[in-house]
């Protein structure tokens, strides 16, 4: 069965599960959907349709499309390691999370003498909550807040009124840059920018990520160089670098990014439409807001009609997650998940549910055997199993 575009969404941190070596990042209790779930009663009726909900429990239950979960492979519990992970990439490296005590001082008067910009924060925590704290004290002085989410990244913020978006790009190139020392190498410097007044600053859609070259070929790049499109829309072109995308569609909320997602799918071309909605990791996860979480779980559920019926006959779409963020667990970090992986067309007979992917990069996989092009780095392809 051969598909002509394939659409795949990721559900940023939407986690189902600690994965088999959870223990290991102290995280045996994680679920980010199970725990929700506890804690709200979800009304999401056409994700349940799909298998969504049976991806917690993996019973055989009957839906309307093949589900399943996948493992994850690659070391650690970050969107650069698992993006890497979906399309094929192989990582062994660990990058530096700073996670107890926020960022060395040697590291830090580093960024202040090459961006010669003083730096306010360097804590712990959730970017909606320390703009909040420390965005007064920036517009004063026109320090950059800098923080982290106790993940494998340095985020900088400041208010666009302050310092201009292209800017704080600037200041983040250089601390991408200072950041590749073996010692700082956080997987993923964010400039994040914010507007708003005292006790009320919000994050806007400018943010933009500096990642690392991508340590070997992705799928995005075989498909690339096959002459087929890679559509990226919201950070999925930042956290590959720019590398294997063919169409750039720039998007912040998840709204915005089903929105552009529905504009492609009434476009003609033959290839791959990659799409992340990452509200509910910054917004939700990293807040540890269950309830907000919940709500754009509904909010998503309600476009899922609209996404299936623009679909054509030849389309295939695969929904799936690159980590968790359970809102339940202490702390502000990611969670080590295995993720859902939901797969819909028209086509399909009898969808149902499949053995557990022993990787994510399975879906990168794939990807590549539909389109009859070479095996990426890693994975196995399942399209057999569809039919």
């Amino acid at each position: 069965m051969k598909f002509k575009r394939i659409f795949l969404i990721v559900l940023d941190s939407l986690g189902v599960g600690g994965a088999i070596d959870a223990s290991s990042y102290n995280d045996k209790d994680a679920n980010t959907l199970g725990n929700i779930v506890k804690q709200y009663e979800l009304f999401i009726p056409n994700l349940e349709k799909l298998g969504f909900i049976n991806t917690l429990t993996m019973n055989n239950k009957e839906s309307e499309a093949y589900y399943t979960i996948a493992r994850p492979k690659n070391k650690g519990k970050d969107s650069l390691s698992g993006h890497y992970e979906l399309m094929g990439i192989e990582n062994n490296t660990s990058y530096k999370a700073f996670d107890e005590t926020a960022f060395p001082r040697e590291m830090l008067e580093t960024i202040a003498n090459q961006t010669k910009k003083g730096i306010i924060g360097n804590i712990i925590g959730d970017p909606i909550s320390i703009i909040n704290k420390l965005g007064d004290r920036h517009r004063e002085t026109g320090s950059l807040i800098i923080y982290t989410t106790a993940d494998s990244n340095l985020e900088i913020a400041a208010h666009e009124e302050v310092i201009p978006i292209n800017v704080l790009y600037q200041y983040a190139e250089i601390v991408r840059e200072i950041t590749k020392r073996e010692e700082w190498k956080v997987g993923r410097v964010i400039a994040r920018p914010f507007t708003g007044e005292s006790g009320n600053y919000t994050l806007t859609n400018n943010y933009r990520y500096f990642t690392l070259t991508p340590p070997n070929k992705s799928v995005l790049d075989i498909l690339k160089n096959n002459d087929l499109q890679v559509i990226s829309i919201g950070k999925i072109h930042d956290i590959y670098d720019g590398y294997g995308i063919t169409k750039i569609i720039k998007s912040g909320s998840n709204q915005e990014g089903v929105n552009k997602l529905i504009d492609i799918m009434e476009k003609n071309f033959n290839g791959l439409c990659f799409l992340n909605l990452n509200d509910f990791d910054t917004l939700y996860g990293h807040r540890r807001d269950v309830k907000g979480y919940a709500k754009a779980i509904e909010e998503l559920d309600v476009e899922i009609p609209i996404i299936l019926n623009k679909l054509d006959i030849d389309d295939l779409l695969i929904i799936t997650a690159d980590h968790g963020c359970d809102p339940t667990m202490p702390g502000f970090a990611h969670t080590r998940e295995n993720v859902p992986v939901i797969i819909y067309s028209r086509l399909f007979k009898e969808p149902k549910q499949l053995d557990v992917l022993e990787t994510m990069a399975d879906i990168g996989a794939t990807i590549t055997d539909n389109f009859e092009l070479e095996k990426p780095w890693m994975g196995t392809s399942f399209l057999d199993k569809l039919k």
